[in-house]
């Protein structure tokens, strides 16, 4: 998540530069075909164009508005979480007297919490952050699931036999929520807890569960595959046909332009047609970088940072002093 006023011309401009080469070829090509090797039969009238453009413009909008939900019910999720998690810690700590049972659950919490989000920075096939654009970008910011391994962070909130049975399990995040039910079965059935706080803790725990099976099918549920490849066909198709609608009329300023640029006016295509192409490729390849909220993208919601937080005041709860620093943004970017 970019936490800064906002990205800088030139960031984007770096980040979008690959496309900007293709585009000014595009615009390139058509000219020399009419301008040099005198094709002066290549043209497209400007109302297709004009059609074409509103109609890619119409489906990049749509497509931006529905990734943006994507990334906007991800943020939701995590905040629900958070706020879950704070209400976890309370109980855990005030419900009974017994504060090494109340370290336990509270730390098995934080286990949880590291175990989904390694699990949503797992990559998928239809993800964007490999790509060459995206992939540069990451130098500028870290992703902390990327830089230290599962094993050793899962180790600073298990014991060792449980953090053995974890690494052994499929879906570790859920297991670790199934030892947190035993434990407060354990609890009941010592008579440390009455059934009104049995049923709220494993209430929570099934709220837990909610918000780890929307987050999963969030993460294993792309953005529909047909929308996404009518849109890049739909503003690639409008690009290439652009500079062929623009190629008649800078041709017919040379008849009201003197000095140096007359007879050479149709050259201007090229700029005018890349920078309205680019306007319409950055707009595909920002939906395209929103689409999918935990993959590692300059603009995913910041898990990694949330985690630290809950982490920071659940173990305060608890009374301990010796915390970890809260994570800073690395050139405004912070996940």
């Amino acid at each position: 998540m970019h936490a800064g006023k906002s990205y800088k011309l030139s960031e984007f401009l770096v980040w979008t530069r690959r496309k900007i080469y293709a585009l000014f070829i595009i615009g390139l090509i058509p000219v020399i075909l009419y301008q040099v090797l005198d094709f002066k039969w290549l043209d497209i009238p400007w109302p297709i164009i004009g059609f074409m453009g509103t109609s890619a413009a119409f489906i990049v909008g749509f497509t931006n508005t529905q990734t943006y939900k994507r990334t906007d019910e991800g943020q939701q999720m995590w905040t629900t979480i958070f706020s879950l998690s704070r209400s976890w810690g309370i109980i855990s700590r005030d419900f009974f007297n017994n504060p090494e049972k109340s370290r336990l659950l509270i730390y098995r919490h934080m286990a949880w919490l590291t175990a989904l989000r390694y699990q949503l920075r797992e990559g998928r096939i239809w993800e964007s952050a490999n790509k060459k654009h995206n992939a540069e970008y990451q130098q500028y910011y870290c992703i902390p699931e990327w830089e230290t391994s599962f094993e050793s962070e899962l180790a600073k909130y298990l014991s060792g036999e449980e953090l053995k049975y974890i690494l052994g399990t499929n879906n570790k995040a859920t297991q670790i929520l199934s030892l947190q039910s035993q434990t407060i079965k354990q609890l009941y059935e010592q008579d440390e807890i009455v059934v009104l706080q049995f049923v709220e803790m494993e209430r929570s725990l099934r709220d837990f569960y909610t918000q780890q099976a929307r987050n999963e099918q969030m993460k294993n549920s792309p953005y529909p595959r047909q929308y996404a490849i009518i849109n890049t066909f739909f503003i690639w198709l409008f690009c290439f046909m652009l500079p062929f609608g623009m190629l008649k009329d800078f041709d017919r300023l040379n008849d009201v332009v003197q000095g140096a640029m007359k007879g050479y006016m149709v050259w201007l295509v090229v700029p005018f047609s890349t920078i309205i192409s680019w306007i319409y490729i950055s707009l595909e390849q920002v939906g395209e970088s929103t689409e999918n909220p935990f993959e590692g993208s300059a603009n995913d919601v910041p898990i990694s940072q949330m985690s630290r937080s809950i982490e920071i005041e659940l173990r305060e709860f608890l009374g301990e002093i010796d915390l970890p620093a809260e994570l800073q943004p690395q050139n405004d970017i912070i996940l």
